[in-house]
Order: C-alpha cells, then sequence, then structure tokens
C-alpha cells in the first residue's frame, strides 16, 4: 500500500507546485497591467494566454460595470488558494492514510 500512498503524495506535489506557478503568474499578469506592457512582447502575450481563459470566465460572473477595477485576478487567487488548503492537504492526508494501512 506504501506505493499507492507515494503515487498520491507525488500527484499533490505536482498539484500544490503547479497551482503556485499559475499563482504568480496571476501575481505578474497584475503587477504588469499597472504599466503600459508591449503587447508584442512574447513575455506579455504567454501571460495573457495563460491566464485570460481563467480571468475571462470569472469576469462573466461579477458585476464590474461602474466598479472601475478589475478584481477577477483576486478572485482567482483565492480560489487557487482554497484549492491547495482543500485539495492538496486533503491528499496529503489520504496518502499518509494509505500508507499507515
Amino acid at each position: 500500500m506504501f506505493i499507492l500512498g507515494n503515487i498520491i503524495k507525488g500527484i499533490a506535489v505536482i498539484l500544490d507546485v503547479g497551482l503556485s506557478i499559475y499563482m504568480w503568474i496571476i501575481i505578474i499578469r497584475a503587477l504588469i497591467s499597472w504599466v503600459n506592457p508591449d503587447p508584442y512582447s512574447p513575455i506579455v502575450v504567454f501571460l495573457y494566454r495563460a491566464t485570460e481563459p481563467v480571468l475571462y470566465r470569472v469576469r462573466k460572473f461579477l458585476p464590474v460595470h461602474g466598479m472601475g477595477m478589475d478584481i477577477s485576478p483576486i478572485i482567482v487567487l483565492l480560489i487557487i488558494m482554497f484549492l491547495r488548503i482543500a485539495l492538496v492537504d486533503s491528499l496529503f492526508q489520504l496518502a499518509a492514510i494509505v500508507v499507515r494501512q
């Protein structure tokens, strides 16, 4: 059973690292939006392509009319934090239970 526990732990680590990287990508995109970036820069193009599908879905549910500020990155960051606490920690605890059996 320790092999299954290690597989679950590996999935949890990969998921945690992936969520951390995506969280930093969202933060960098939000910081870049404060300045006037070159829209043809490969970094800016990557940031927009990597984040816009998720941010667009969040914007569809937010009432942004008259707000003057896009809070969708904050909402996405909160969702990522929730997933790291709820999902990743649960997978680590599941892996520990499986290894003990």
